[in-house]
């Protein structure tokens, strides 16, 4: 296993706090889009280093997600967070449950409202995604994202409500944290650095002991 690794990237640029396992440290970086110009990351090495030399795999990917941070955090910084209105969604009514007096089971103040989410193509299609991702057990068949809200004993407040909780969804998915500060970069980059100078040492080590016990084995 290799001793860098990056959630976001097996799991498609869509996470709004991805997380970089460097050894037993873990560090926050922003999202990265799946739809970015530059394609899919490659684990392959380069000749960025210092002084000429090669940047390993693991190094070189390391960068290019710096690098890609920055980007989408430039990218999205331009965009607002869209609002939902009732053109957006579709609302029923049923008849509210538990206490609160007679009203509560004569009248259908209780609100179920559903968003179909891969329709929404006004929304941004990172957006989208990320909402398909977070509340997918709130998604049902249909592709609609169901809200429900027994909030107030009306209506207009329960629809109020319920248009509420999907504004949230949708401002949580829209948000992109700023890129990693110099100073973070570069103690990513230095921790990074590190546990792949271990890993070559072990790897080293590993092969010295295979080679002895192959010695071992012809003297026998």
């Amino acid at each position: 296993m290799a001793s860098i690794r990056s959630s976001f990237l097996l799991r498609g640029f869509f996470l709004a706090s991805p997380i970089l396992r460097i050894g037993r440290r873990i560090l926050r970086l922003p999202p990265l889009r799946a739809e970015n110009s530059h394609g899919r990351i490659r684990c392959v090495a380069s000749e960025s280093g210092e002084g000429g030399h090669k940047v390993s795999a693991r190094l070189s990917m390391m960068q290019q997600v710096l690098q890609e941070a920055e980007e989408r955090a430039s990218y999205a910084g331009s965009e607002t967070a869209p609002k939902v209105t009732l053109d957006h969604v579709t609302v029923n009514f049923a008849r509210s449950g538990g206490p609160g007096g007679q009203n509560v089971n004569k009248v259908n103040t209780k609100v179920d409202m559903r968003f179909n989410v891969q329709k929404a193509h006004w929304l941004a299609e990172r957006v989208r995604e990320r909402i398909l991702q977070t509340e997918k057990n709130r998604i049902n068949k249909d592709g609609d994202l169901v809200i429900s809200s027994t909030k107030t004993r009306t209506q207009k407040g329960n629809i109020e409500d319920a248009l509420a909780k999907l504004q949230e969804i949708i401002d949580s998915a829209s948000y992109v944290p700023p890129p990693p500060s110099e100073e973070q970069k570069k103690r990513i980059q230095k921790l990074a650095a590190i546990e792949e100078q271990k890993r070559m040492q072990n790897k080293r080590a590993l092969s010295q002991k295979k080679a002895i016990r192959r010695t071992r084995d012809s003297w026998d």
